[in-house]
């Protein structure tokens, strides 16, 4: 089962990383909606409007993309509180199809098996 958990803050860590690049690539959109706004003459009230959006919902995927970094590293060290967060993680993910979904069910899966949950159980030393 450490090779699931391996393979999971891995697959953790490369969604995060998708989720970054698609908030850097917005957020460089939001910017030529805002020149655009700027530099028109008649009315620029729907290019201030796109680039809002574009601002945030770039927003949101540089946090969601932030926090799947974090989690895949913390997952990846075995570190107790990730498990939780993961999985926390996990139920959002349901609502991103396809790939976060199939994410979702992976981290499920291998997250509420007995033998994952005992690698995250900390360790008293006798």
């Amino acid at each position: 089962m450490r090779s699931h958990v391996t393979l999971l803050a891995i697959l953790q860590l490369a969604w995060g990383a998708m989720g970054l690049l698609l908030g850097a690539s917005l957020l460089l959109l939001a910017a030529g909606a805002a020149a655009i706004a700027r530099t028109a003459a008649d009315d620029p009230w729907g290019a201030v409007l796109t680039a809002g959006t574009f601002l945030v919902f770039a927003a949101a995927l540089v946090a969601a993309g932030c926090a799947n970094v974090w989690a895949g590293r913390a997952l990846r060290q075995h570190r107790a509180w990730a498990r939780s967060f993961v999985l926390a993680l996990a139920v959002v993910n349901l609502f991103v199809l396809p790939f976060g979904t199939a994410l979702a069910i992976y981290a499920f899966w291998v997250l509420l098996h007995n033998d994952a949950r005992a690698l995250f159980e900390p360790q008293v030393a006798v």
